[in-house]
């Protein structure tokens, strides 16, 4: 397998794979992410067909320092600079005027690109070896559960990526959120690793978008996306989860009272909500892979980051209802 601890040295071997236009996963805070160098069409047309992803779903562009921007931006308003400036690197991406140099594949022929600078060094020193930005999605088969940790690439990928650099378990656990700045508005695209209660209090209130299949603006946007393969259902509580077997439960605080389930994932024993989304991802995956009929899913507070895992959580359940 092409999994490697992350080095100086394995990065930068990750580095020349990318300048030679190849395709790398790579850690960053949020989740691992699929990588390609943003200016070269033809290696992120690979990350296109390494995930089976539609070519209509914009990818995110990763830079690592904020004089770098403008390299794809053409315009950066005066909140998406006060927003950067509180909150990178961070997880936080910014829709921008793009730049007629990035290639269309990459913003899927939007007049604007997703940038986010993450706060992770593997990620940070990829990109600055490289010296140019890194497009990259989530290191998984579209529509699939986002990895956290290199093993979840390797199984979900496999040989299909030219590297991956194992940097740990990712810090966060859930993907940026994804705000547009345009016009002196600023636009909610996708709730995730950042609180919208934190971005408001720089810029004032931020607008909602809604789900549109026929305006995807930014990666996140389908109705049915972040899901195992096991069937998702959400209950407001353990206690309206069905007592029978084949059954996982995902439980926000606490264990259920009886253990007649053949699976059981707690997201968080103190009910802490950024632990909870840093361990999202890592136990559905588990779920999944303990061979249950359906994952009951607890709700939790939709305030701060649960409202990014609350979004993830009706996304994949989503799947179950197509």
């Amino acid at each position: 397998m092409n999994c490697y601890p992350a080095t100086e040295e394995t990065i930068r071997r990750a580095a020349d794979v990318l300048s030679h236009g190849g395709i790398v996963a790579f850690p960053t805070e949020t989740v691992y992410g699929l990588g390609a160098d943003a200016f070269n069409p033809i290696a992120v047309a690979r990350i296109f067909e390494a995930k089976r992803r539609p070519h209509f779903d914009p990818l995110i562009v990763h830079i690592a320092g904020f004089d770098e921007i403008d390299a794809v931006a053409r315009d950066i308003p005066g909140a998406a600079r006060l927003l950067a400036d509180a909150f990178w690197p961070g997880p936080l991406t910014l829709v921008l005027p793009k730049r007629d140099r990035v290639p269309d594949i990459v913003t899927a022929g939007l007049p604007t690109v997703a940038v986010r600078m993450p706060a992770n060094d593997v990620a940070l020193s990829l990109i600055r070896l490289l010296g140019r930005p890194v497009a990259a999605p989530s290191a998984n088969p579209f529509g699939y559960l986002s990895p956290t940790c290199a093993r979840h690439v390797a199984e979900q990928l496999g040989n299909e990526v030219d590297m991956i650099l194992d940097g740990g378990q990712c810090a966060v656990g859930v993907e940026s959120t994804i705000v547009k700045i345009d016009d002196g508005s600023a636009e909610l695209l996708r709730p995730g690793g950042l609180p919208a209660e934190e971005i408001e209090r720089i810029i004032g209130m931020l607008q909602i978008a809604e789900d549109s299949a026929a305006c995807i603006e930014s990666p996140g946007q389908l109705k049915s996306h972040y899901a195992p393969k096991t069937p998702v259902r959400i209950v407001g509580g353990i206690d309206e989860v069905p007592r029978a077997g084949g059954i996982g439960v995902l439980a926000f605080t606490g264990t259920p009272r009886h253990t007649d389930f053949s699976a059981v994932e707690i997201l968080s024993p103190s009910g802490d909500l950024r632990e909870a989304a840093a361990r999202l991802f890592l136990c559905l995956h588990n779920l999944d892979s303990r061979g249950v009929s359906v994952i009951y899913a607890e709700s939790v507070p939709e305030t701060g980051l649960g409202l990014a895992i609350m979004n993830r959580l009706r996304r994949a359940a989503a799947r179950a209802d197509l």
